[in-house]
C-alpha cells in the first residue's frame, strides 16, 4: 500500500474564467503545469447516516475531519483508489491517506470492517471507523481539475477544479461521471495549497485581480442543496 501524509493550508478561491485567465497568463513565470496535465477526480464521500460529519464541518468548528474514497478517472475492477482521512485543525489541513485496490476499499467500508495494514495510518482510519460507527458512502463528487507547482517551491500548488459534480445514486468510483452541477457556469473552483507563506508575487497578483478569499466546500454545497431539495419536496415544490 502506497502511503502519503501532507500538511498544508488550503485556500480557495471561485473565479471566473477572466480571472482564471488573469491568473493563468502570469504563471509561466513562477509555476509549471502539471505532468499529468488536466485530471478528472472522483470521490466517495463517507458520513454517518445523518450526516454528523458534514453537519459538523459546516458549523466551522476549530477542528473537523472528512473520510473519502479517491480515483483519477473511473475507477475499473481491483484499480488502485486512494482512500483518505482529511482533518483540519485551526487552519490548517492534515491529509492521511492509503492506496488499496477500489474492491477491496468498497467492500471493506461496506461490511463495516477495519483495514488489516499494521500502519500509523491505517490505525488512525480505523480509529476514525470505531469513532463513528455507523459510516456509510453519503456522496459521489467528481470533477475536472487542471493543477500547476512552483517553479522554486515544491510545496506550493495551484488548482482549478471545474465541472463540479455530485450525486447520491450510483455511489460507485467505476460507474462514469453524472450528476448535479454546484458551480455557476464559467467559474472554477481555485485552490492554493501551500505549507508556508504565500509568496509574495502571487499575493500581488490576487490583490491586482480582485480575487477574494472564500469559504468553499464541495461536499457541503452539495450537502445544502440536498437540504434544500428535501425541504421544497415535503412542500411539494418542482423545482426544474
Amino acid at each position: 500500500m502506497d502511503k502519503s501524509i501532507f500538511k498544508r493550508h488550503e485556500l480557495k478561491y471561485l473565479v471566473s474564467e477572466q480571472n482564471r485567465e488573469f491568473l493563468e497568463e502570469a504563471f509561466p513565470e513562477y509555476m509549471i503545469p502539471d505532468e499529468h496535465g488536466e485530471s478528472t477526480i472522483c470521490n466517495i464521500y463517507y458520513d454517518t447516516t445523518d450526516y454528523r460529519l458534514i453537519r459538523r464541518s459546516l458549523e466551522k468548528p476549530v477542528y473537523k475531519e472528512k473520510l473519502r474514497l479517491r480515483s483519477y478517472g473511473t475507477a475499473k475492477d481491483n484499480s488502485n483508489v486512494f482512500l483518505e482521512l482529511k482533518k483540519k485543525y485551526k487552519g490548517v489541513v492534515y491529509k492521511r491517506r492509503i492506496s488499496l485496490t477500489d474492491g477491496y476499499a468498497e467492500d471493506t467500508l461496506g461490511a463495516g470492517e477495519k483495514f488489516s495494514e499494521d500502519s500509523q495510518i491505517a490505525r488512525e482510519i480505523n480509529y476514525f471507523l470505531d469513532y463513528y460507527g455507523d459510516i456509510v458512502p453519503a456522496v459521489y463528487l467528481c470533477y475536472d481539475r487542471t493543477a500547476y507547482f512552483s517553479k522554486n517551491d515544491p510545496d506550493l500548488r495551484i488548482t482549478f477544479d471545474r465541472n463540479i459534480l455530485w450525486r447520491t445514486e450510483d455511489i460507485d468510483l467505476k460507474i462514469p461521471p453524472y450528476g448535479k452541477e454546484i458551480l455557476p457556469e464559467g467559474f472554477s473552483l481555485m485552490e492554493i495549497k501551500a505549507s508556508g507563506a504565500m509568496p509574495l508575487w502571487l499575493v500581488n497578483l490576487l490583490n491586482e485581480g480582485k480575487i477574494r478569499q472564500t469559504s468553499f466546500s464541495k461536499y457541503g454545497m452539495a450537502y445544502m442543496t440536498m437540504l434544500k431539495e428535501s425541504l421544497y419536496e415535503r412542500r411539494g415544490v418542482h423545482i426544474v
